[in-house]
């Protein structure tokens, strides 16, 4: 059986669970329950802290988990990212009050504030910057205000926390985040992880991409297939009128506006949409 963490709160829950419904897992929880069965699937999903994810996995206990980029550098686990999963952006930066710092260099010798004090370490040190980091478990931009630090070092998804605590970021991102998947080093079973796998990506696939169908004049159908070249190669099927062909082929769906429009002036009709609910490539 496949035993996958997921988590049970933060920005990355809920993605998280639609992103598995979408691939076919049953994850329905209540507010008390840990662990979900899905004998069908031959999966159990346990609902767990983000923070504790990659150690329930690199430490084996778990097979699979989908936590953030962020926290699996900071927890120093031995799991592995096997697939990045788009949501849940995020960047850890330095913030200083207002006209405190201008740039890195001036925070050589502060007090750090941060809940993610792996990857200030290893950022620190990889900088040559000497200073005293301040660990805390949340909320580390009030830390300034209280005393405890004179800079902070935290994930920023639109900075208005830190902007409401008086705070001005400094210099560039120390870490872009986004979800992943991650892995135990030591699969017991890779082949249910890589079935795993390529739901998740046909989840992608369904969500990047629509169906777009059209009739289309014979002697137009090379650059029409120009324009919508499909994955392999378009569908191309007959009409009742032999002047005409059904043409059926997958498109991005963020240039579906365009492919109408170029389509509609090349001269096919009947241009319809259809979203993808489900896929494999």
């Amino acid at each position: 059986m496949l035993r996958v963490a997921i988590p049970n709160k933060g920005q990355l829950a809920d993605p998280a669970r639609e992103m598995l419904r979408e691939a076919g897992y049953e994850v329905v929880a209540n507010a008390r329950e840990l662990v979900v069965q899905d004998p069908e699937n031959d999966a159990e999903f346990f609902f767990l802290r983000p923070r504790d994810i990659a150690t329930y996995v690199g430490k084996g206990t778990l097979d699979v988990g989908i936590t953030g980029q962020d926290l699996l550098l900071d927890s120093g686990s031995s799991a592995t990212t096997i697939l990045e999963l788009g949501f849940a952006p995020s960047t850890f930066r330095l913030a200083a009050p207002k006209g405190t710092a201008s740039s890195i260099a001036d925070i050589a010798g502060k007090r750090i504030a941060t809940s993610y004090p792996g990857i200030l370490d290893n950022w620190l040190r990889d900088n040559g910057i000497q200073a005293t980091v301040v660990k805390l478990d949340g909320a580390v931009e009030n830390s300034v205000a209280l005393g405890v630090a004179d800079v902070v070092a935290d994930v920023v998804a639109t900075g208005t926390t830190l902007r409401q605590a008086g705070l001005e970021v400094i210099g560039d991102p120390i870490f872009r985040s986004q979800a992943i998947l991650i892995a135990r080093e030591d699969l017991p079973d890779p082949v249910a992880v890589e079935v795993f796998v390529r739901r998740l990506h046909g989840v992608f696939v369904a969500r990047s991409y629509v169906l777009v169908d059209y009739d289309i004049p014979n002697e137009l159908i090379d650059p029409a297939c120009k324009i919508t070249p499909g994955i392999e190669s378009p569908t191309v099927s007959p009409l009742q009128n032999s002047q005409w062909s059904a043409v059926r082929a997958m498109v991005p769906r963020k240039q579906v506006h365009i492919i109408m429009d170029d389509l509609y002036n090349l001269g096919a009709r009947g241009v319809i949409v259809t979203d993808i609910h489900a896929c494999r490539l």
